[in-house]
């Protein structure tokens, strides 16, 4: 018959007191042997820990949510879990990179990108949020590719990805292919004169001054009186500090163009910087009469004003220049000067401070118009 646990717990102490002495090893062994069988079955009767329990749609939808509510931090803390309990759950990497991504962490986003890729070669949105990371690192060679495997599948209404990639060949010197995506993006022929003039405008922009000269001057070849060309290399050797030939580029951007505010008022820096006063003053007053809305030219006439030591001529157009452009740093700092020569310190140092703000904020309007980055 089998006995009860305790029953068993009552013979074995009646066996060990006769058979052994008592807390003998062999004691202790016996016990052992007795108990074995009814201890197995009471910890088999004891309820057991449940298994984690695994990712599932709805703890993706959730995490969804928090990425649509900003809550970016929250949304990575729930992912990364349940990344540790099941690796390979489908569509986890994907969901992860693009947390990361919308939370601008673009290293840690390729990571998770590429591997949901290796579990989904065809993933477009996936392809796509892996080549901008990519080209927000500045990784241009590994943004390539994938920019490129998702061109045919954008809508025609979406240009981002064509300029993105046309930049991409850009920063990596593919010069034709570059050319010929940004000719594509404006409906251009990609070897006509605006072409080369766009390409070397959209250069510029990139910071490769040097290299936009041969294409500005392929334009001229094709067509010397296209409008703006010898305007963009005006405004590059004026940033190279060559005002002489500046100056020539911009008399010639005139005798196409000679409507242009722009060209004038660019005309009139190069001359201020020759110290050309009397000729700088006609022209920007022309600059003004095609477009009396524009701070710049204000501002350079207050300058030559400070120049030429005529105080009360430079304060009325600084302080009509700051007024139009309230953020124009050049504005506030001469308003600071000229006021320190008339003796006004408290008025000189408000206007120092002002200018040194702006500054530090980059609020300058200085920055040329077409060019932007040049400075």
């Amino acid at each position: 018959m089998r006995r009860s646990l305790s029953g068993r717990i009552r013979y074995l102490e009646f066996s060990t007191q006769h058979f052994f002495p008592r807390r003998s090893l062999w004691g202790c062994l016996l016990a052992l042997v007795f108990l074995l069988p009814s201890l197995n079955d009471s910890i088999l009767s004891l309820p057991q820990k449940a298994p984690p329990a695994e990712p599932s749609e709805k703890d993706l939808d959730q995490a969804g949510a928090l990425i649509k509510q900003g809550k970016l931090d929250e949304a990575i803390a729930l992912l990364e879990g349940l990344l540790q309990k099941e690796p390979n759950f489908p569509g986890l990497e994907a969901r992860l990179g693009k947390a990361y991504y919308t939370k601008r962490n673009f290293r840690q986003a390729t990571i998770h990108f590429k591997a949901a890729l290796q579990e989904n070669p065809g993933d477009r949105e996936t392809i796509q949020l892996l080549g901008l990371s990519f080209y927000s690192l500045g990784q241009f060679e590994e943004a390539i590719p994938l920019l490129e495997k998702i061109q045919s599948q954008l809508p025609p209404t979406e240009f981002d990805g064509v300029y993105l990639l046309a930049v991409s060949y850009l920063r990596t010197m593919r010069v034709e292919k570059a050319r010929a995506t940004f000719a594509q993006l404006f409906s251009m022929m990609q070897d006509s004169p605006a072409a080369h003039l766009l390409f070397a405008q959209m250069m510029v922009r990139q910071r490769l001054e040097d290299e936009a000269i041969p294409e500005l001057q392929k334009a001229i070849t094709l067509d010397p009186r296209l409008p703006m060309v010898h305007f963009l290399l005006g405004e590059i050797y004026l940033y190279k500090s060559d005002a002489e030939l500046a100056l020539e580029e911009f008399n010639k951007e005139l005798s196409i163009n000679p409507t242009l505010w722009l060209v004038y008022w660019r005309l009139g820096d190069t001359l201020t910087r020759l110290e050309k006063y009397a000729d700088a003053e006609q022209v920007l007053k022309k600059a003004i009469w095609l477009n009396e809305t524009f701070s710049g030219s204000y501002v350079l006439l207050g300058q030559i004003g400070l120049k030429k030591g005529d105080l009360d001529l430079a304060l009325g157009f600084l302080e009509r220049g700051a007024k139009m452009d309230p953020n124009n740093y050049l504005a506030h700092y001469l308003l600071g000067q000229t006021y320190q020569r008339l003796g006004q310190i408290d008025q000189a140092n408000r206007q120092f401070e002002l200018a040194k703000s702006l500054l530090a904020e980059g609020k300058n309007t200085q920055q040329l118009l077409l060019s932007g980055s040049l400075k």
